[in-house]
């Protein structure tokens, strides 16, 4: 088994093993998807919403439409129904940025794969996608495929690149490690610039869970660990030094330094850039 097939197990958020940006304590934001059922509820009620609508704009239109051609009366049935079921959902999330009220209801809204808001191009998407299988196939391929995505995503969610959370979940983290105090002068003077982004994620994923492995594989994931991060770091550290307790110095080290970087920065900033007079910063 390759190194970097050793450093896949403790992997527990999804896209780590992507290229992305994390923080110095090397966490991964990853908002939690809302399920299905709440999904399906907040379905229902725009559905509902939307067909009483679509019911009243067929009463209107078939009172006013006595005299007119059966050809008329189809066409203008026919714009109701995509208007209703169509540009009426667009406009609202476009509008709202991932919301309506049956969303409003459940406290869900849609959001981008990357956490951000949606815009016009991904409620059209969503829309144009739905029409089909939420009405046209009665939601059948959006559970088929909520069901066989992690994020819980329907056909039009997987086109536009979008999700939908739950806006009440509460994200807490952990606590960071801590420099052992007898590394403590070691860790300050090390070089730990090298330390790749991924390599970061996975100590921190193990340290968090250690607690929760056998003794087999907290001692060999460790050490795996160890291994994999041991080039990045420069000098070694001291004799006797365990894993764990370097991979905790490590991890704090490059947390605290961040943390003096991003002071830093904003005393720079400070400096250079003018007060806003409106906003005060």
């Amino acid at each position: 088994m390759t190194d970097r097939g050793k450093l896949a197990e403790p992997r527990a958020l999804r896209g780590a093993e992507a290229d992305t940006m994390v923080t110095g304590e090397a966490v991964l934001i990853d908002i939690p998807p809302a399920s299905l059922p709440i999904r399906v509820v907040a379905r229902v009620i725009d559905t509902v919403l939307y067909l009483l609508l679509l019911i009243a704009l067929f009463i209107v239109v078939f009172a006013q439409s006595f005299d007119a051609s059966a050809a008329s009366t189809q066409t203008l049935a026919l714009l109701s129904t995509v208007g209703c079921l169509l540009v009426v959902p667009v406009a609202v999330e476009t509008l709202t940025r991932g919301r309506s009220l049956g969303k409003l209801i459940c406290r869900l809204r849609v959001v981008r794969d990357d956490g951000g808001p949606i815009v016009f191009r991904h409620a059209f998407v969503r829309g144009l996608v739905g029409f089909v299988e939420l009405f046209m196939a009665y939601g059948v391929p959006a559970v088929i495929a909520a069901v066989a995505t992690t994020r819980v995503k329907r056909l039009g969610d997987l086109a536009a690149g979008t999700y939908v959370v739950q806006e009440d979940v509460r994200l807490q983290l952990a606590a960071p490690p801590e420099v052992p105090m007898r590394l403590e002068r070691w860790a300050r003077s090390t070089d730990i610039s090298a330390l790749p982004d991924g390599a970061a994620l996975a100590v921190r994923q193990f340290l968090l869970r250690r607690r929760t492995l056998t003794p087999a594989a907290r001692a060999r994931l460790g050490a795996d660990l160890t291994a994999a991060v041991r080039p990045s770091v420069a000098p070694p550290p001291p004799p006797g030094t365990s894993d764990e307790e370097f991979l905790a110095a490590v991890l704090a080290e490059r947390r605290r330094r961040d943390q003096q970087r991003l002071a830093r920065d904003a005393r720079l900033r400070s400096r250079v850039v003018p007060v806003d007079e409106l906003t005060g910063r």
